[in-house]
């Protein structure tokens, strides 16, 4: 599960960083297992003149750099036609409008689900498993602090056994 989220957040801040650039039409396809992709997800977006195309890579490779992400292979940077960032899971294709229009890669992967920026970013629903034992968790400990509660059952300094830290927080011992 968590190659799954980190594949997420990666292909997000792609996304993101496409937008900042103000690339046109960025689009994610998810590519089937059984479809004989090399990939999980294209990325794909345009921009209006080679200044921009390149911008749009740039932005792309140093979020993704930032998140520890180096591109396994590039091609067209200098043409700046159609630009291929490949990140093994996904690849990121940028391209002038006319590129875009010629190969048509929509058609070609048209097995492919079609996803738009906000679907893809949309907030996941809540989850079932581990966010559930983390509220029942936090339920069991507010009853048990609470001057309420039955006798003999208040206890103080009561934790989350699942030890859930937010983000950049260590765990203490």
């Amino acid at each position: 599960m968590k190659k799954k989220d980190d594949l997420k957040l990666q292909v997000s801040e792609a996304i993101l960083a496409c937008q900042d650039k103000q690339a046109d039409h960025v689009t994610v396809l998810e590519l089937e297992k059984d479809s004989g992709a090399f990939t999980d997800y294209f990325v794909m977006c345009s921009g209006s003149n080679s200044r921009q195309i390149q911008a749009i890579a740039d932005a792309v490779d140093e979020r993704l750099e930032a998140l520890g992400m180096r591109v396994t292979h590039a091609e067209g940077y200098k043409q700046a036609e159609w630009v291929l960032l490949d990140y093994v899971d996904f690849v990121v294709h940028v391209f002038s409008e006319k590129a875009r229009q010629f190969y048509d890669l929509e058609r070609l992967w048209k097995s492919a689900k079609r996803l738009e920026p906000a679907e893809w970013m949309a907030k996941p629903k809540p989850a079932t498993g581990r966010h559930c034992q983390i509220q029942a968790c936090q339920s069991r400990d507010r009853q048990s602090r609470s001057p309420n509660a039955p006798a003999g059952t208040q206890k103080e300094g009561l934790k989350c056994p699942l030890r859930i830290q937010p983000r950049g927080v260590p765990l203490s011992a």
